[in-house]
């Protein structure tokens, strides 16, 4: 059985395991105090508050916070009800020994065995030290609210990281401000920078995935901002230990104050650096990047600026949801055109492949691929630079493999196929790099992307394959030089991008969408291929229903029952259909358009599901793409139907209003316009835009998703600035 290594006793080889949240002492800058609710009796104390207020720790366990002078209690009152899921800041004064004391302190909550505990950080706010960073709030203000306008102003991930780092940069005065963006591996580069002229750059460097363990991103995900003032720090133990009730390490998970693992700020003194700042960037609850700041000396900041750079890394987590999330939309745009082209191809010519590969730069170049290949029905189709036919073989094979189950246009990617499979490294030259979809569930079908081989250059920040020396982490770093160290990567394609993926997706979903309504026409073109294109229609996931020239039913696939919850008989006249509607007159219309006026309709209407199988009897909103499919001569052959379940996109809007109905609340309503500042309206404005960027697309299945974590930001981010403005007040 694996074990995770106690904080400060772990080594190069199980770092990834280290429990870095039980770190057992704070950073000596400030200190900290555990008090047990309901009672709030002190159960634990930094060891380093008898240098802060003249009273050893021990002598505070089992007091109450009034004992303490000040305005402490008053402070915990009115905090009472209060979620304190992540640490609350407030201004505090302190008068142990009746002389008072100014303090910053942030207070959270923790649950443990025995309740919760409430855990207080204090910070001295008297002191006017040169390494800490005090900027009077109504300057934090105005800075944010330039930020935020440039930030909503940005329409790549170039340039809204370069507004960030210049952003913090000035704000905080750090000597490095970087922004690091992970990759799907784990590996992380710096994609924008902003330094002192005498440091040398680290912009476009590479840090390979061992240089941040596991649990430290899980961490980074819960407590979005870390402060470290001085690498040569010697941390003060809590006093006792464990937690004298529970007996257990207390959880030091959101502590401002925690100390850091031994490894790391071995990592940091190899590197030179004294004091960093390190924010999250999330989306969609994962760890996207970070925004990392690197001071040669001891620096602090007050907990207004603090929260400052927490604001600017949500905003920023946002806009980069929404730059993503609007690059993925015009995906749709591209897919309708290829879509619209085949369907033409198919009605002329009867088959669409040739269409498809007719333009061989419409099919490359929007994944930038070097060559494309279509395996269906046996036979392969090529365009640009492509492996011999056996090899294609092999290849494909190796992929279904790979695929296994999946469901169709689930995207497989690869950027290095000789290390994947060194089978095939005779690929390398064509295919070193590959993007499959899958187009049937019962059938190996294939569409593939292929880049060839890329050498390039990569700039690590240290050699990634000589991560030690020996095992003693106090002695050794975790890599020992932190020169640039330049790798030619051979037998490796550019990877794809998550862009790329879902574009992938998007045409692998649209062709089998395609397909599947080829198949139907092919049904009413080929009788005598009839068994075969019906079992293909029936397995189709899009729902579709095929009449004959007559306008009567000619036959209807399972998904079409599923979602309709109605079988149809062959035969059945189509007009019929306009019953399982919830407005039969629209539907009526529909038909007629399509089956009289000999024109293609498409629109939403409601299907008026009946109850089955202990579901109520609802209704279902549906689009409607009707097309009439003529034959040579311009006479109508037949019809073909195809439904496709819209409650995603409706949900998608019902959370947009949500979201608006909250901004409301939240008091950014159009009624409290003239009472806005401008960070205020600063902010609004790019949560309006996220939230157009985010709906303006057709796949609705994460917008709500989205839309609801837009939410949790704004909720986020007007917590921030009542923090803030509490501290104007306060000034």
């Amino acid at each position: 059985m694996t074990t995770s290594p106690p904080f400060g006793q772990a080594d190069l080889t199980n770092c990834e395991r280290e429990l870095i949240h039980l770190a057992g002492s704070v950073q000596p800058h400030g200190f900290l105090l555990v008090l047990r609710e309901p009672a709030l009796r002190i159960v634990q104390a930094s060891a380093n508050v008898e240098q802060h207020l003249g009273l050893a720790a021990t002598a505070l366990l089992g007091r109450p916070p009034s004992e303490l002078g000040g305005d402490f209690d008053a402070v915990l009152r009115a905090l009472a009800g209060t979620a304190l899921d992540e640490p609350v800041p407030r201004d505090c004064r302190l008068a142990p020994d009746g002389s008072e004391r100014r303090f910053e302190v942030a207070v959270h909550r923790v649950a443990d065995a025995c309740g919760s505990v409430l855990v207080a950080e204090f910070e001295p706010a008297d002191a006017d030290a040169a390494d800490v960073v005090d900027v009077p709030a109504p300057q934090i203000v105005e800075h944010l609210t330039r930020a935020v306008q440039r930030f909503g102003a940005t329409t790549t991930i170039g340039t809204l990281a370069d507004a960030v780092v210049r952003s913090v940069r000035a704000l905080t005065g750090y000597d490095r401000v970087m922004v690091y963006k992970f990759d799907p591996d784990g590996h992380g580069q710096v994609i924008a920078e902003a330094r002192d002229a005498r440091l040398e750059p680290l912009l476009g460097h590479h840090y390979p995935a061992t240089d941040i363990p596991q649990r430290a991103r899980e961490l980074y995900l819960r407590n979005r901002l870390r402060v470290l003032v001085d690498v040569h720090y010697t941390a003060s133990p809590l006093v006792p230990v464990r937690d004298p009730d529970t007996g257990a390490d207390l959880d030091m998970s959101m502590c401002q104050l925690r100390s850091m693992s031994p490894l790391h700020l071995q990592y940091l003194k190899n590197m030179g650096v004294t004091a960093t700042l390190v924010a999250s960037l999330v989306r969609e609850g994962a760890l996207w990047g970070l925004i990392a700041c690197h001071h040669y000396r001891p620096r602090n900041l007050r907990l207004p600026v603090r929260a400052a750079c927490d604001l600017i890394a949500e905003v920023a987590s946002t806009r980069i949801a929404a730059i993503e999330h609007y690059a993925h939309a015009q995906v749709a745009i591209q897919v309708r055109r290829l879509e619209q082209r085949l369907i033409e191809a198919t009605s002329t010519e009867g088959d669409w492949r040739l269409a498809l590969f007719r333009t061989p730069q419409a099919l490359l170049q929007p994944l930038d691929a070097t060559g494309a290949v279509l395996y269906y029905e046996g036979e392969f189709l090529t365009a640009g630079e492509s492996p011999s036919t056996p090899e294609l073989r092999a290849l494909l094979q190796w992929i279904d493999g790979q695929v296994g189950a999946q469901p169709p246009a689930a995207p497989f990617a690869c950027s290095s196929l000789a290390r994947a499979q060194p089978a095939l490294d005779s690929l390398t030259p064509t295919a070193s790099g590959v993007l499959a979809v899958k187009l049937s569930t019962t059938r190996p079908d294939y569409l593939l992307w292929l880049r060839k081989e890329q050498l390039h250059n990569v700039t690590w920040a240290g050699d990634p394959s000589k991560p030690m020396a020996a095992n003693d982490p106090l002695q050794l770093s975790p890599r020992r030089s932190f020169a640039a160290w330049s790798e030619i990567v051979r037998g490796t394609a550019q990877p794809w991008t998550r862009s790329e993926v879902a574009m992938a997706r998007a045409f692998g979903a649209a062709l089998a969408d395609i397909i599947a309504q080829v198949n139907a026409v092919r049904l009413l073109i080929v009788e005598h291929q009839r068994a075969q294109v019906l079992a293909t229609v029936a397995s189709a996931v899009e729902p579709v229903l095929v009449a004959d020239a007559d306008r009567r039913v000619l036959f209807a696939n399972e998904s079409l029952r599923r979602l309709a919850r109605r079988d149809v008989a062959a035969g059945t006249p189509l007009a019929s259909i306009a019953d399982w509607f919830a407005d039969m007159r629209a539907a009526g219309r529909m038909l007629e358009t399509v089956c009289h006026g000999h024109a293609p309709w498409r629109g939403e209407l409601a299907l008026r599901l009946p109850a089955h199988g202990g579901d109520a009897a609802v209704e279902l909103p549906v689009e409607v793409r009707a097309e009439v499919v003529p034959t040579r001569d311009g006479r109508p052959l037949g019809f073909i139907l195809v439904f496709d379940d819209r409650s995603g996109p409706h949900r998608a809007a019902d959370a947009r209003a949500h979201l608006e109905e909250a901004l409301v609340r939240a008091g950014f309503g159009a009624a409290a316009a003239p009472a806005r500042d401008a960070l205020t309206q600063a902010i609004l404005a790019n949560a309006s835009l996220a939230a157009m960027d985010i709906a303006d697309a057709d796949a609705a299945s994460p917008v709500p998703a989205l839309l609801a974590e837009l939410e949790t930001s704004m909720q986020r981010a007007t917590a921030l600035v009542a923090r803030i403005r509490d501290f104007a007040r306060g000034a």
